[in-house]
């Protein structure tokens, strides 16, 4: 049977598989373009070339930052994808302002999902024993606790908080504009926060 390169190519575009996988797959599956499919995700070729496809943050800067007559000092990591972004003035100026959020609002972790799973369910306790024989319902006490574990996370993770030079935006939000406007997955790796006496 005679393969069709511009066949081959249609299911390369759309699986992302290698053009050997496809290949063999279309001969299995008797050049129809569906099965072929299938028999490539049975495989897992599609699987593996989604994953080698797979956008990670390798590059990136270290920014410092001093505030309020050197009394509060910042070092936050910023990746992003390539070497080119992390000169990209908006890049630098994005880690910037990250590194001053951070002097500002002190947080505790970089995201929720971070948090130890221990350090949560303290917090959650600490909600529902304020809410212990008060009478509410038990779905009603669930719904306050969440709500309160949100206030948590907004005060304790850099990418919960309001943005400190414009509270409508979160981090997460500011860090997802400027990602989009380069092209490349930007991430905070780590940070630390120095403060005299503190």
């Amino acid at each position: 049977m005679g393969i069709d390169l511009s066949t081959i190519s249609k299911i390369r575009e759309m699986t992302g598989a290698g053009i050997v996988d496809v290949k063999k797959a279309l001969e299995e599956a008797g050049g129809d373009v569906e099965k072929t499919i299938d028999v490539l995700k049975k495989k897992g070729a599609i699987k593996a070339a989604k994953k080698a496809t797979e956008r990670t943050a390798h590059e990136g800067i270290v920014e410092c930052y001093a505030h309020a007559g050197g009394k509060v000092g910042v070092i936050v990591e910023v990746l992003c994808e390539t070497d080119f972004v992390a000169r990209n003035e908006e890049f630098k100026a994005l880690a910037h302002d990250l590194a001053l959020h951070i002097a500002a609002t002190d947080p505790i972790y970089v995201s929720p999902e971070v948090v130890p799973p221990e350090v949560v369910e303290k917090e959650k306790s600490l909600a529902s024993e304020e809410f212990a024989g008060s009478g509410k319902p038990p779905g009603v006490i669930e719904k306050i606790i969440e709500g309160k574990l949100g206030k948590w996370y907004s005060d304790t993770c850099l990418m919960s908080q309001a943005f400190v030079k414009d509270e409508d935006v979160t981090v997460k939000d500011l860090i997802n504009n400027v990602s989009a406007k380069v092209g490349e997955k930007i991430e905070v790796k780590r940070f630390c926060r120095f403060a005299i006496g503190g």
